[in-house]
């Protein structure tokens, strides 16, 4: 990739310009092999920012000169840059797996995460997005991003003298991020362009290059916009309804033109939550304007590359827009879609003939895609309560919701130590693969080798958090001898806790301080002490979750405390990263089943952390006692005071006489032999399960190649599968509601049971419907479903059949009940017909 000219300021001297490519490649932020390149350009910088791209936007044309001039300097550029180019022309699993299965994924999402350098995110749901675009690198699938640049990001976290929470919102100079403008053949910048209420709004795209992945941001601060509208991608979740609905317009309506203009032709559109969700009308309005065909067979025929992943837990999270505000913006969209507001509306509602009822982003979701999922085993089951009631009469297990757990991408928040650990391990290559081997071979690791890392580890990440909570006193106008207080506390060889999320009243961050006189004598124990490391964000709306961390304050500000915990503010990426690195346990304390899946303890486990969590989201399907610890029983008991009590005692006891004595029972040689086989059962065998290498080749096989193979069936000779079922689905609704039983016969032979019933099908085609016997569950999560066969025409009937079924008996017959279901071949029933017909 050539960097032009015009865009380096200052021109790189002749002989350095591969350092400007290398800066724009965000491969840095997880492989860190350049990291003495710009070390060496300016120390300084490169240690408060750790981004390339600024620092060669900001050093002096001397300093460039004098590098330019030094061959030795050259010689480590060019070695680097020959390396960094024959890493992306190696290669991939996709390629070496799937060569021959047509791919490009289109991955919208509100935020990304891949580095402080390019802080558009906010949390969990951004990290989970840029450690996907990684992933998607290292194994070579084919995948490009689409997002917003937000010219202030998310706010920035300080406290007040009283330990309240103050939000800042500097100001992200686009120039100095690794980002660059995205131009056509004759260099200028390329437009979209999206129609809102009386006016045009135009947005200019840049590109973040995540090695052979790109993601394409959209800005709305261009000097032709009024500065309202320049203003509209300026902040991450700010403002207020009218905002949200205008950044989700432009992520998604916008998001698929910037594709289109790109001349990028994806076969699957993966949407990362609701937010983008109209990224699927104008997939189908382009279909629509393609294929001159009408919206409803459009959206046939490109719903079938539409996947929704779902990372709410409670139905109150979905966002929702007043009919007048979508009828404001999108009326006349509606119209270019064929399909009027009301229609429109419609896919956004539970009741179509609710007037009232609010436009609900996630609904859209789930009616313009054909796969849907959640984000760990537990939240499936969740989003199928939640998803119900668009499901009307469909038993809550077949409710079309699938999952795929979170996984973290293991380079990014592995430290220098774990690297040398896992490559002496499983070699250099072992997250570029399918990981078949790392479980045995890092087992073989002994306790003396993991003890020693782990050492490392800890002293690493108690020097980083002296260093830190020094510049934090110093900011906030601390006395010289508190400043130099910092560097003495926490101990680098106690048991270390760490602590770190957003601070809202569900993830319940203060169930530790439930009895704090108890935690005080844990924290000072004159033999086996303890040390806890606290960071977070409340939401600048929530002042619960502002309190909870004032609660902190207080309590870290007793002296018989501060030496013991503290509170590191503005928690990001950076902090992250070194929390994960260096903490011995990892403790987790929400509400179930209120954490759709949690991946901040997974970032533990690389780096030989253990968790004590929930039993909810992650967790719930990785815990072992082999490799953690767990609280609380495994259900729900919604917002209990006196469960809250239970379970702050269950944590204190899990601590007093289980965490704290594992840690502490030392051999002769000094090692905790106990801790040490948690340690290793944990990275063995929970580190690949838990990493987006797992994750996105389960994406890829389970939902983006089936995606992609259905949507080019529904594409092909004119759209003709999806004319058929558009014709199939107007046929249903014509005769679903004529459809009837006769009386089931049932009959016991030996064995088996034999069932039999008339069923009278109007005038409707018996080839494309389901006769079944359903019954519950029993032991497992899927029920049990007998096809029910055609066996004769009933005499005198109009398209009467008797349908008959012979089965074990190995529960009562009660338990079976006869139903017809749609069924056309390749439709994702019940997303796209919803008809359901039991006997009675």
């Amino acid at each position: 990739m050539a960097i032009p000219s015009y865009y380096l300021v200052p021109p790189l001297p002749e002989g350095l310009e591969a350092l400007g490519e290398m800066a724009l490649d965000l491969r840095w932020s997880w492989s860190h092999a350049t990291d003495t390149l710009w070390e060496r350009i300016d120390p300084e910088l490169w240690g408060l920012t750790r981004n390339p791209w600024l620092i060669l936007q900001t050093v002096s044309r001397v300093r460039l000169k004098a590098l330019a001039d030094d061959s030795v300097f050259l010689s480590i550029v060019n070695q680097h840059f020959k390396a960094h180019q024959e890493t992306l022309e190696e290669k991939t699993w996709f390629q070496k797996a799937h060569s021959d299965s047509p791919l490009t994924v289109a991955y919208f999402s509100m935020e990304f995460g891949l580095s402080e350098a390019l802080p558009i995110y906010s949390g969990g749901l951004g990290i989970l997005a840029g450690d996907n675009l990684k992933t998607a690198n290292d194994l070579g699938v084919p995948l490009v991003g689409i997002s917003l640049l937000y010219h202030q990001g998310y706010f920035r976290q300080c406290l007040d003298a009283s330990g309240s929470q103050m939000e800042f919102y500097p100001y992200n100079e686009a120039s100095q991020l690794p980002i660059m403008p995205v131009r056509d053949e004759a260099g200028e910048w390329l437009r979209v362009e999206l129609e809102f209420p009386g006016r045009r709004l135009r947005l200019r795209p840049w590109k973040a290059k995540v090695g052979r992945v790109n993601l394409y941001l959209l800005d709305g601060n261009d000097p032709t916009n009024s500065p309202a509208d320049q203003g509209i991608t300026s902040e991450l979740y700010g403002g207020g309804s009218e905002l949200r609905l205008q950044q989700e317009i432009i992520l998604g309506v916008g998001g698929w033109r910037l594709l289109r203009n790109l001349g990028i032709e994806a076969t699957v559109c993966h949407l990362n939550e609701g937010h983008p969700a109209m990224a699927v009308l104008e997939r189908a309005r382009t279909f629509m304007e393609d294929n001159k065909q009408p919206f409803e067979v459009a959206l046939a025929a490109t719903r079938a590359g539409n996947i929704f992943t779902t990372h709410t837990p409670v139905d109150a999270g979905f966002d929702r827009f007043s009919p007048a505000l979508v009828g404001q913006y999108l009326g006349a969209y509606a119209g270019q879609l064929g399909i009027g507001l009301k229609d429109l509306l419609a896919l956004g509602r539970r009741n179509p003939n609710d007037v009232e009822e609010p436009f609900n982003m996630a609904y859209l979701a789930m009616r313009g895609a054909n796969r849907v999922n959640g984000v760990s085993r537990l939240h499936g089951e969740i989003s199928r309560r939640i998803f119900q009631v668009l499901f009307d009469r469909w038993p809550r297990n077949e409710v079309p919701v699938t999952h795929v757990t979170n996984g973290v991408h293991m380079p990014s928040w592995d430290s220098e130590f774990a690297d040398k650990l896992w490559t002496q391990a499983c070699g250099k290559e072992r997250w570029l693969d399918t990981m078949s081997t790392i479980e045995k071979d890092f087992k073989k690791l002994p306790d003396e080798t993991l003890w020693g890392f782990r050492n490392e580890g800890r002293r690493k990440l108690i020097d980083y958090a002296r260093k830190r909570l020094a510049r934090q006193l110093e900011a906030a106008g601390a006395s010289a001898k508190n400043i130099r207080k910092a560097g003495q506390i926490l101990d680098p060889d106690a048991l270390t806790i760490g602590f770190a999320r957003r601070f809202a009243s569900y993830k319940r961050p203060n169930l530790l301080l439930y009895d704090r006189d108890r935690l005080v004598r844990l924290l000072n124990h004159p033999k086996r002490p303890v040390q806890i490391i606290i960071a977070g964000k409340a939401h600048p709306k929530d002042e619960i979750g502002k309190d909870l961390i004032q609660t902190w304050i207080k309590f870290i500000r007793r002296p018989e405390v501060r030496p013991k915990a503290i509170f590191l503010v503005d928690y990001d990426m950076v902090l992250a990263e070194q929390m994960v690195q260096g903490v011995d346990l990892w403790i987790n304390t929400p509400r179930r089943p209120w954490e759709a899946c949690g991946t901040s303890g997974m970032k533990v486990l690389v780096n030989g952390g253990i968790n004590l969590s929930e039993l909810d989201g992650w967790w719930a399907e990785a815990y072992r006692p082999e490799a953690g610890w767990a609280l609380g029983n495994g259900k729900e008991h919604g917002d209990d005071s006196a469960w809250d009590a239970y379970e702050a005692e269950q944590l204190y006891h899990l601590l007093e006489d289980e965490v704290i004595p594992c840690f502490y029972d030392r051999d002769i040689n000094g090692i905790p032999r106990a801790w040490m086989a948690r340690t290793r059962m944990s990275m063995a065998e929970l580190t690949p399960r838990f990493s987006t290498n797992r994750m996105l080749r389960e994406y890829v096989e389970t939902l983006y190649l089936p995606a992609s193979y259905a949507y080019r069936c529904r594409c092909a000779d004119g759209a003709d599968k999806a004319l058929r079922l558009c014709r199939w689905h107007e046929s249903l609704e014509i005769h679903w509601h004529r459809m009837r039983f006769g009386t089931l016969n049932l009959q016991e032979e030996g064995s088996h049971y034999s069932f039999s019933v008339p069923v009278y099908l109007d005038d409707f085609d018996p080839d494309v419907i389901q006769v079944q016997l359903y019954a519950e569950p029993l032991s497992t999560e899927k029920p049990e479903i007998h096809l029910m066969e055609r066996n004769g025409a009933l005499p005198g009937a109009v398209n009467g059949y008797h349908y008959r079924a012979r089965i074990e008996a190995r529960r009562s017959a009660s338990d079976y009940t006869p139903r017809i279901i749609p069924a056309f071949d390749g439709a994702s029933i019940p997303i796209e017909a919803q008809q359901i017909l039991w006997y009675k």
